[in-house]
This record gives C-alpha cells, sequence and structure tokens, in this order.
C-alpha cells in the first residue's frame, strides 16, 4: 500500500509545555490546510505545473505561508525536532532540468559527443526519495548516474601512458524490440598500493543553520570519522567551516595525528547563515598555500548547497571554481540532507572544478565513496575526458544516447582542449549506452526524407561504428586519443548471451527510464526490471545490486507515474 504522502510530518515531536504544543499545532496547521489538489497536481507534475496548479487552487487573500516556511519557523522556536520534514518543503530543493535525449537519424547526424560522468549523486538522491516513500523527480534523475553507481568487469589498463582501455558489447536491447544497445565501458588505471600519491587535502564545511539535522552534519561528522581512519602518516588534511562568516579551524595537519583532527571534526556545530562563497575561496587559499606538487590536492566541499550569503548564483560560483582549477586544486562535492538540497549548485561546481560529486544519504554511502572507493574519488589519473561515437549511415539508421543529456558537447569540443570534460579516477569504470536500429528494421521510428540526406556508398561495411577517446594527465593541457572500432558482426543473439554486467548495466538504464517518465522504455515495468537485475546480480560481495533490486520493486508500490506514451515493449525475463 503507498505511504500516504500527505500525513503528519514524519518524526515530529510536540513538547510538553502547553503553549508550546497549541503554537506549534497552529504553526504545523499552516500546513494541513494547504489545498491537497494543488500537493497533488505538484508532486504528479514537474515544479512549473504544480506550481500553475497551485496559483489556481489557493485562497486569494490572504495566501497561505509555504509548508517549507511554516516548518523552518517550528523549528527555530524549537517547537518540532529538525529532522521532521513536510514532503511539502521537498518542493526547495533545486535539479537541473534536461529532456531526455532524442532518436536521431545516423544519416543526417553520425557524430555523438559527450562527457564522461563518473558523478553518483543521482543514485544516492534516488533511493533517498523512494526510502522516504516517494518517487523521485524527474530532473533528480541522471540515468548515467545510476548505471555508473555499480563497478563493470572491463578490462583495465596496464599503465598511465595509457589510463584505461575500450571495451564495446552489442547486444539486443530489452525495452525496445527490434533495436540493439551499443555498450561503451572504459576502466581507468588502477594505481597500486606502493604507488599511491599523498593526498593534501582541505575539508571545506558547511556549518550553517541549515545544516541542523540528523542527516546534514550529524551525518557528516560521523562519515568524516571513517575517513580520517584511512589517512597514512604521508596525508595532510586542513579544515574550513562556513556559516555566517568562513575560518580555517584546522591548519594542515598530518594524517598520523587522528586525535587532533578528530577533536577538530567534534567542535562542530550547526548555527548562522551560509556564507559558502567566502568559504571556498578561504579553502582554495589554503589548499593553493599548501600546495604539494607531488601530491593529490584537493578541495572537499560537503554542504547541502544551500548558500544564501555572498555569491549565491550558481554561473558566479562556477566561474570562480573554474578559474582555481588552473592551480591544479581539484574538487569533490559531498552533498548532505533534504529539503533544501541544491543539486544545481553541486553538479556546476564539481564540473567546473575537474571534480566528482556523490550525495551521502547514509553512512553506508559513505563508506563506500570514502572508504572502499577513496581512491577513485580522490586520485585522478585523466581529466577532460570526452568520448565521441561515429555510427555508419549504412548500417546504423537511428540512435540514442541514453542518459548524458547534462554532459552533451558539440561536435567541434572534441578535439578543443579548451573545453572542460569529466575527469576519471584511480580504478573508475565508465558506462555509456547507446540504443541503435539498424537500416531495414521494423523498429526505426522515423521515415526516409523525399529529399534527404542519403547514406554514402563508401561507408565500410565491416564497421558499425567508431568509438574515439580523449583525455588529458591530471597536470597536463594537450590530450591524447584512443581509437577503437565496433565491428557489425560483433552483435550478440540474444540478451542472456551478453553476460551478467551488461544485462544488469541494461536493467539499471531501463529503470532510470522509466523513472523519467521516458516513453522510450516502452511499456516495460518495475516489475520487468525487477526480474532482468534479479537474474544479473552476479558477485555481490556488499549487497549493493541486491539493494538495486529491492528499491525497484520498492517503486513499483509507490503513487504511481503517468502513463507512458509510444511504443516499445515488456523487458523479457
Amino acid at each position: 500500500m503507498p505511504l500516504d504522502t500527505h500525513a503528519t510530518p514524519r518524526g515530529a515531536r510536540r513538547l510538553s509545555f502547553p503553549t508550546q504544543s497549541i503554537l506549534a499545532l497552529a504553526l504545523l496547521g499552516l500546513i494541513a490546510v494547504m489545498p491537497s489538489c494543488a500537493r497533488d497536481t505538484q508532486e504528479a507534475s514537474g515544479p512549473a505545473e504544480g506550481k500553475a496548479a497551485e496559483k489556481l487552487a489557493a485562497p486569494a487573500s490572504p495566501p497561505a505561508p509555504s509548508a517549507a516556511m511554516a516548518y523552518d519557523a517550528a523549528r527555530m522556536g524549537g517547537l518540532v525536532a529538525s529532522a521532521a520534514m513536510p514532503e511539502e518543503a521537498l518542493d526547495r530543493e533545486e535539479y537541473p532540468h534536461a529532456d531526455p535525449n532524442p532518436v536521431k537519424v545516423a544519416a543526417e547526424e553520425p557524430v555523438s559527443t559527450f562527457s564522461v560522468d563518473v558523478d553518483t549523486a543521482s543514485y544516492a538522491v534516488m533511493r533517498r526519495f523512494l526510502n522516504d516513500g516517494r518517487l523521485p523527480p524527474s530532473d533528480a534523475v541522471r540515468v548515467e548516474e545510476l548505471v555508473n553507481y555499480f563497478d563493470y568487469d572491463y578490462p583495465a589498463a596496464e599503465s598511465l601512458e595509457a589510463p584505461f582501455r575500450v571495451t564495446t558489447r552489442l547486444y539486443p536491447a530489452p525495452w525496445k524490440a527490434g533495436a540493439e544497445i551499443l555498450q561503451i565501458g572504459i576502466k581507468g588505471y588502477e594505481v597500486t598500493a606502493k604507488d599511491v600519491p599523498p593526498l593534501n587535502l582541505v575539508l571545506l564545511l558547511d556549518t550553517s543553520g541549515s545544516m541542523d539535522s540528523p542527516d546534514k552534519l550529524p551525518l557528516l561528522k560521523k562519515a568524516l570519522r571513517l575517513f580520517v581512519e584511512e589517512l597514512s602518516p604521508r596525508d595532510r588534511i586542513a579544515i574550513v567551516t562556513y556559516a555566517g562568516s568562513a575560518g580555517t579551524v584546522l591548519e594542515p595537519t598530518s594524517g598520523k595525528d587522528k586525535a587532533r583532527i578528530l577533536a577538530a571534526l567534534d567542535r562542530l556545530d550547526a548555527g548562522g547563515s551560509t556564507a559558502g562563497a567566502e568559504g571556498i575561496r578561504q579553502a582554495y587559499a589554503l589548499a593553493k598555500a599548501s600546495f604539494d606538487k607531488a601530491a593529490v590536492n584537493r578541495v572537499i566541499l560537503a554542504t547541502d548547497g544551500d548558500f544564501n550569503v555572498g555569491i549565491a548564483d550558481p554561473n558566479q560560483l562556477e566561474d570562480f571554481v573554474a578559474r582555481e582549477r588552473e592551480s591544479g586544486v581539484f574538487l569533490t562535492v559531498l552533498g548532505f540532507g533534504r529539503g533544501n538540497y541544491s543539486d544545481v549548485r553541486m553538479q556546476k561546481l564539481a564540473q567546473a572544478g575537474n571534480g566528482n560529486a556523490a550525495y551521502i544519504d547514509t553512512l553506508n554511502e559513505a563508506r563506500k565513496v570514502l572508504v572502499e572507493e577513496m581512491r577513485s574519488t580522490l586520485i585522478p589519473i585523466a581529466k577532460d575526458v570526452k568520448i565521441q561515437v561515429e555510427f555508419n549511415p549504412a548500417l546504423v539508421a537511428e540512435y540514442r544516447l541514453v542518459g548524458y543529456e547534462t554532459r552533451k558537447l558539440e561536435r567541434a569540443d572534441f578535439a578543443n582542449d579548451k573545453v572542460d570534460a569529466g575527469d576519471i579516477g584511480s580504478g573508475h569504470t565508465v558506462t555509456a549506452l547507446y540504443e541503435i536500429v539498424r537500416v531495414g528494421s521494423p523498429a526505426r521510428a522515423t521515415e526516409d526524407l523525399r529529399y534527404g540526406t542519403r547514406a554514402p556508398k563508401d561507408a565500410k561495411p565491416g564497421e558499425l561504428a567508431f568509438v574515439k577517446v580523449r583525455w588529458k594527465k591530471p597536470d597536463g593541457d594537450k590530450s591524447a586519443l584512443i581509437e577503437t572500432p565496433v565491428p557489425a558482426g560483433s552483435a550478440l543473439a540474444s540478451l542472456e548471451a551478453a553476460g551478467e554486467d551488461a544485462r544488469f548495466a541494461a536493467a539499471v538504464a531501463a529503470f532510470g527510464q522509466w523513472l523519467r517518465r521516458d516513453a522510450a522504455v516502452g511499456t516495460a515495468t518495475p516489475a520487468d526490471i525487477a526480474r532482468l537485475a534479479s537474474g544479473a546480480r552476479g558477485a555481490d560481495p556488499f549487497g549493493i545490486r541486491a539493494e538495486f533490486v529491492q528499491l525497484v520493486r520498492l517503486a513499483a508500490s509507490l503513487p504511481a507515474l503517468p502513463a507512458l506514451e509510444g511504443g516499445g515493449g515488456a523487458i523479457p525475463q
């Protein structure tokens, strides 16, 4: 039975004093009297449609305070526990909008170019929404980040001189009869323990009032305790905090002095407004002052993204961080919390700062990001990594890149070394999936034009596509090129023959498209997706693939998504 998303805020706590109880009920009553039809419309539609419906449903005068305002007033007065968050308050969360990639006609646009994306924030955000009993907003779901949350068994590179190899697989698409998936995978060179460089880190921690919630600063402190235990005596760490103002609370300290580092973390409390811009300035200044050419120099920003003092415009912050990356200081962004979480700012800062982004919703996720994957999270092996795929129009009628909507590049950007792109850490795997339809297939979504461009007669008959990857060394300015053809005869006859990794990646991509209300996924249901993923879990020592299957099943029991339009078929069992 679906959870009631209009119930009293979860975890709300009334104090025993009568007058405070009455006031708390009055404040929270503002939420209860908001027109339920406006809330229903806003949750089922996008933010813009919800606001339009809210205007129609709201009384003419006086306007009712928002749920977020009522909640904040109650919390500031000490009348509710900070963990209690009305569902309606979640409309302050910000996610970048991007429409799903359209189908492209290979004879007209044979080239597809995009930046790699190793971020995983979208997966953890999706999991948090589902565990809270509601489906995530479409814009919160980035399909490639769901797919890349998991590791796949691609052949590893042998040296840092060529830090990754390209692997391609071609197999039937599980959500569209007559279509195929071209899977492109790369795995970064894994730096051995003896070759791991020392870490020179500045932790930039948000200690503003908005972080006063169990899933924010307290969780952050627990997460960093796990991380500090992994530091070696060669590593150095400093801490800068920001609230109403910014300041250094721990000068660069050796990793062997764990007691001093942990004591500095224990003293942190939340309060004040969010002077995020000033904190970023100070963190970069400290990182540059203690810069070590032999070390990994990085700022780790941990926040809910609610910058409300100083530079709050994401574009200005992005410009500042983009200039600072020229110093050789990389950036990692860790997002926390709900209600006012700004994924827009997180993504802009991470992409501009030669960095990566993760969202920490549980202590287990902190362990995954900061302990198990510490090398891939913090140790870069390549930057400005771009992928370009040219499809042979003699064989491919149509193609569609699944995900990467916020990472698309122009064709000319591929060879332009001034254009920034994604970065890859030690041992990172990156997966991209294309849905393709061959010439002559009844699965085509488009028809030939009477006067349109036709496939060239001299196209190479043995190649379905040609994959090119450009990358730079972490301290380099000139890119290198890796090229790999996709043989036309490499297609597998069945999805089963593709192997567990391919089937699991396809299942994750199908779920991401379903969550985004993408018509391209056809009539595939969560039950179909769960069956496909369950049969492809393979070796799962930490249970994260099994958890995914449970999340898919959970999504099926939550309020239904709008009906998907378009063709397609159910995923085979």
